[in-house]
């Protein structure tokens, strides 16, 4: 058996995912999550260490393992300092069921609203989700052969069916002999048809190895399958919406043998029949039963705006279910067994993180019993001209980059002075302190109202190379007020 060997396109993070999880010490992942957030040490420790203590959990004997549970993470922060990216980034790289969820769609019980419970539901069917792509890909290469091996067969059939109807015609003095032959003619004569047809399908199969007869017409007869239902159905509803969900699959349980035939070209034909014999090859019984145990196990659910299930009055308005949110999150975060509809589903060592900015409140606002389930509290800090600038320049998704690499599509080249990325990081950190303090979403806004133009007029600048210093940027930035009074209705 030869080694896997990693091919040039294979990136960074493919790498980072394939890796042992035993290699994440907390040092590598801090150091890896610098590589997309600036600054913001010690949320980057904190979640390192969290993540790291998943891992010393599963090495502990198995009696005394159960007793360890996460410590859960409260970030405390303004928007746009990187608190979702750091909980994305880390659930990417050491391959964990994750999921984002804002506390403010929720409602207490008895509210209209989405209840707690559906961020587990909605955690497990992304694992689902994920696993079941990861088994579609592996089993990608042995579905294609099978289509192929399908598509011979029905080339084979589609064209003996056609000869035969092109000899059809008034019976012949050798159809009268075909029903008086004996049998061993009979069986003579069906074998060479069979090594006849036996020598047609191999080489057909051949030209389908080799792409050679893509664009021939055939017609296909293939089953109406379920996924093409799938984005319809998850449009009637949300949350706890399991029974009409349920319900809908019941009602169109009927559809799912039910066949229909069309006539496509065998590029698409392939393409169908692949997919078909790769969900014949996978078994969705074991893919639920990994998926919930690998959300159990190693599942991150990120809460944000935690601060909005504070009441500003207690009394009464939009917030009069603030805290009942708080006290149904409490069990969840605390440890508890979710229904879902792949079977029971447990919390207890599920990785909360949940992050607000706290501006108008504070953490020790929410029930005293919340905050003690969330042991683990960092302060994540407003970003200066310093930091905005590092963020043009060091992570490896950096906007200039992406800009550069849009541009280059055009034959347009850019090249980003150090003068003009740090015009534009002023200009950020000014509009931060005298509007709506956004963090690093303010370069966007920034970055797109400088670039606006020549993104426009860049298919008639090919070939070009255009130079971003700091007088092309405040020549694209005058017509922006910086007065408080206005700046804030236009950026």
């Amino acid at each position: 058996m030869s080694k896997t060997q990693t091919t040039p396109q294979q990136t960074h993070d493919d790498l980072l995912v394939s890796d042992s999880p035993g290699n994440w010490t907390p040092r590598r992942t801090s150091d890896e999550l610098s590589r997309f957030v600036v600054a913001q040490d010690d949320a980057r420790r904190a979640v390192a260490v969290a993540i790291r203590n998943r891992w010393r959990r599963q090495q502990l004997a198995e009696e005394f393992r159960d007793e360890v549970l996460p410590k859960n993470i409260m970030m405390i922060g303004p928007t746009g300092v990187g608190k979702t990216e750091i909980a994305r980034r880390v659930a990417k790289f050491i391959d964990a069921p994750f999921l984002k969820a804002e506390a403010s769609n929720f409602t207490e019980v008895g509210y209209v609203g989405r209840d707690v419970d559906s961020m587990i539901r909605d955690l497990v069917d992304a694992a689902i989700s994920k696993i079941h792509q990861e088994r579609l890909e592996n089993v990608q290469e042995e579905a294609e052969i099978s289509a192929n091996q399908r598509l011979a067969e029905i080339l084979v059939e589609q064209r003996e069916r056609d000869r035969r109807a092109a000899e059809q015609g008034p019976p012949s003095e050798d159809e009268d002999d075909q029903l008086l032959e004996d049998p061993e003619e009979q069986r003579k004569r069906e074998a060479n048809a069979r090594r006849r047809q036996t020598r047609q399908r191999n080489r057909l199969l051949g030209m389908l190895q080799k792409n050679e007869i893509d664009d021939e017409v055939i017609d296909l007869d293939s089953d109406i399958e379920m996924e093409a239902l799938g984005p319809q159905m998850g449009s009637f509803g949300s949350g706890n919406d399991d029974d009409l969900q349920e319900a809908l699959n019941d009602l169109v349980d009927g559809f799912m043998h039910r066949r229909r035939s069309r006539r496509v070209k065998i590029r698409e034909a392939r393409s169908i029949l692949t997919q078909q014999e790769a969900h014949r090859m996978i078994d969705f019984d074991a893919i639920t039963e990994t998926a919930i145990e690998r959300a159990e196990q190693t599942g991150i659910i990120f809460i944000d705006e935690i601060d909005k299930t504070i009441s500003k009055s207690g009394d009464y308005g939009p917030d009069v279910s603030g805290e009942g949110v708080q006290r149904d999150l409490l069990p969840i975060v605390e440890g508890c067994v979710v229904m879902t509809r792949y079977g029971p589903v447990r919390t207890d060592h599920m990785l909360f993180i949940a992050a607000g900015a706290f501006h108008n409140s504070k953490p020790s606002d929410l029930i005293p019993e919340l905050q003690g389930r969330f042991p683990v509290r960092v302060e994540l800090q407003s970003l200066g001209a310093d930091e905005l600038y590092r963020i043009l320049t060091e992570p490896e998704n950096a906007l200039p980059r992406q800009y550069r690499e849009l541009l280059a599509t055009e034959d347009v080249t850019l090249e980003f002075t150090e003068d003009g990325l740090r015009e534009i990081a002023q200009a950020s950190a000014l509009l931060n302190e005298r509007t709506e303090n956004i963090g690093a979403r303010r370069l966007h806004t920034l970055m797109e109202r400088v670039l606006e133009a020549l993104s426009f007029e860049a298919p008639e600048r090919a070939g070009e190379t255009i130079r971003i210093d700091a007088d092309f940027v405040r020549e694209r930035m005058s017509d922006i007020v910086l007065e408080e009074d206005v700046s804030k209705f236009i950026l």
